[in-house]
């Protein structure tokens, strides 16, 4: 049996994103052990909160977070996937994981346009990404968030246009991020969470 383990490093919708992967097929451990993320044959990275709260949780194990990430696949979800990225501009300027090149920004005060950008929003996906195998283009899913990845093109497999075009999911190799809520968006979702799994 492949384990699946959800970092638990304080700051994380721990219960939501085990059930969205145990309704995916999967049957994921909580975990801050280093020896057991180690072990893991995939690890799931979520997130709720400020970025520099999240990178200094993290720190006691962020060495084996990265020595992990060589090996097998990581997802980051939302704040998580922010960790992904080299730096975020939130509570003035922060290095993140750097597991996957470019920064994250806040969004431009856009009279009219509310921050966070919460609620649907749709996806244009790039083909060939076997995070996103058999969801259609266009598909809706879940935002919660205040800031944005700005990856390059080849590292970006969704982009969603929000006061400005971002990029909505991201890949490195076997490292992938997605700003959106899986387990908060239905079957579209749960397929995204079954590829994941279909990759450990």
């Amino acid at each position: 049996m492949k384990t699946i383990v959800i970092i638990d490093y304080g700051l994380g919708n721990l219960r939501s994103v085990r059930k969205g992967l145990e309704k995916a097929g999967a049957s994921p451990v909580i975990s801050a052990d280093p020896d057991q993320i180690a072990a893991a044959d995939g690890i799931v990275l979520p997130g709720v909160g400020a970025f520099r709260d999240g990178m200094e949780m993290l720190g006691p194990i962020e060495g084996t977070v990265r020595e992990a990430a060589r090996e097998v696949p990581v997802l980051g979800i939302c704040l998580g996937m922010q960790m992904l990225m080299e730096s975020s501009e939130e509570g003035g300027l922060s290095a993140g994981l750097g597991m996957i090149p470019g920064p994250v920004r806040r969004f431009p005060r856009t009279p009219g346009m509310k921050v966070p950008h919460m609620g649907w929003n749709t996806l244009s996906i790039r083909s060939g990404e076997p995070l996103f195998e058999g969801v259609p283009d266009g598909s809706y899913v879940y935002f919660v968030h205040s800031y944005y990845a700005e990856a390059a093109p080849e590292h970006t497999m969704t982009t969603t246009d929000y006061i400005c075009p971002f990029s909505s999911s991201v890949r490195k190799g076997n490292v992938f991020g997605v700003q959106f809520h899986p387990e908060k968006s239905g079957d579209v979702g749960l397929r995204i969470l079954g590829n994941f799994i279909g990759m450990v």
